[in-house]
């Protein structure tokens, strides 16, 4: 019975523990899902789920950065409509080349985050009122340049909207691919570099890591800039999806990537969690969804309502998994 005890112990401990809880509830849902609705597990309702929550994962990608370094990051939802306004104001008032506006909404992202990231560091405030600060910013932002939808009708936006990539009997959108090469390219920064090493150790010890010799304010403004460069580039794929710029774009999406991170595994604490996690936090979201239009009696609220029963549950089983997390 002890040596029973002391492996489900070890077993939830370990740190791929909560990823996996997450990756079997998703499963369970989509089985849910298909047993009661006809056409649920077609293939191209599951792209769907990718196709409509490219955004979001991007954004959960540079949020699961941010929260393995100790942080959070409440401006991304802003940054993101930030990013609709300036691209769609530059392609129609400006006439700017598509490509060059691009750069340049990516460039503003990742400065503005990192600006975010040296306040931080250097004047020692809480990233939660600093990362508010910046909400508000960016979205008052947002109506100085127009207090009005700005429609996108540049080619290259509308070809990207529309375009449709054929993968194993449905179809991508250019946004959703872009979200996967992203994922990949971030598990590899996390796992597999120098700067992915660097936050787990300031996410789980900030003074360790400073003793260790580790730079933490760069490796901060080098997290914060990460997740300001995501917010801006899921304010691109957004503009794809919607051809249109509007500060009340995605408004709730930052919390909706937390809740994403928190559910894939990421312990809010820092130091502990996988970036791949956000992928299945988001699949789990977007499911939630899904199955609610499925069933069509539902309220969208639901949505809400059971992603916060959720998030509830994960933070309370991240709290019982044992001595080596926080």
């Amino acid at each position: 019975m002890n040596a029973a005890m002391t492996t489900m112990r070890g077993v939830s401990s370990a740190p791929w523990f909560t990823s996996m809880v997450t990756v079997v509830l998703l499963l369970a849902m989509l089985v849910i899902g298909g047993q009661a609705y006809d056409g649920f597990l077609s293939v191209q309702v599951m792209l769907n789920l990718l196709i409509d929550n490219a955004f979001l994962l991007v954004i959960a990608i540079g949020m699961g950065f941010v929260i393995l370094s100790g942080g959070i990051d409440l401006s991304v939802g802003a940054v993101l409509a930030l990013s609709t306004m300036i691209a769609a104001w530059l392609l129609q008032a400006a006439g700017w080349p598509p490509v060059v506006v691009i750069v340049a909404v990516l460039l503003g992202g990742s400065a503005f985050g990192g600006a975010m990231g040296a306040i931080i560091h250097f004047f020692r405030l809480q990233p939660f009122i600093v990362t508010l600060a910046g909400m508000f910013l960016a979205r008052g932002l947002c109506y100085l340049i127009s207090i009005e939808s700005i429609t996108i009708e540049d080619p290259l936006f509308v070809a990207m909207s529309q375009t449709q990539l054929p993968f194993m009997g449905g179809f991508l959108s250019p946004g959703a691919l872009i979200a996967l090469v992203m994922l990949a390219l971030a598990v590899w920064m996390a796992h597999y570099s120098s700067f992915g090493r660097a936050v787990y150790a300031v996410g789980g010890n900030e003074q360790s890591a400073a003793m260790m010799g580790l730079a933490v304010g760069r490796t901060k403004v080098l997290v914060y800039a990460f997740s300001g460069f995501c917010a801006a580039l899921a304010g691109v794929l957004f503009s794809f999806y919607m051809l249109s710029g509007y500060g009340l774009h995605a408004q709730g999406t930052e919390l909706d990537a937390i809740a994403a991170v928190v559910i894939g595994g990421t312990l809010l604490t820092g130091g502990y969690g996988y970036v791949l996690g956000a992928l299945s936090g988001v699949l789990v979201l977007g499911t939630i969804q899904t199955l609610i239009a499925f069933d069509g009696t539902l309220s969208s609220w639901w949505t809400k309502i059971v992603i916060g029963a959720l998030l509830f549950v994960f933070c309370v089983v991240q709290r019982l998994m044992g001595p080596r997390q926080k």
